[in-house]
């Protein structure tokens, strides 16, 4: 009985893990820059409490899972941050519209237009929202 796994073995492992660890691998980026998914956003943010914060002048709950990445790509707490106007890249939650990753800008970052800039939308309109007339 041979506790050592056979030669053909490890070689059909191996040749099943290379093409796998290649493609977890990410293209190489220039140093310093991030990756933002397409669906992130550019704003204003203020966190208030453990649970809201303001988003462009507007109040958004924080997800429970919430990701803040600070400009070297670590992870902080939301609590660190309480009152500190942060220019941001984030993505809200498509099913409940909670606030789920945000990246803290660098100068370079801020400068760089992005879709979002100071703009929370939403579908709710009211009678106020129509430009008033002069009658």
């Amino acid at each position: 009985m041979t506790r050592c796994p056979s030669l053909p073995a490890l070689a059909l492992a191996a040749a099943i893990a290379l093409p796998l660890a290649a493609q977890a691998q990410q293209a190489p980026t220039p140093a310093g820059q991030r990756n933002f998914p397409e669906a992130a956003l550019r704003g204003q943010l203020t966190i208030t409490n453990s649970a809201e914060a303001r988003l462009n002048n507007q109040t958004v709950r924080l997800a429970p899972g919430l990701r803040i990445f600070n400009p070297n790509n670590a992870l902080v707490f939301a609590h660190t941050l309480i009152n500190q106007p942060l220019k941001v890249n984030y993505v809200l939650e498509a099913s409940t519209g909670m606030l789920h990753t945000v990246w803290i800008l660098t100068e370079d970052e801020a400068r760089q237009p992005r879709k979002g800039s100071d703009a929370v939308q939403t579908n709710i309109r009211s009678q106020w929202d129509e430009p008033k007339t002069a009658r």
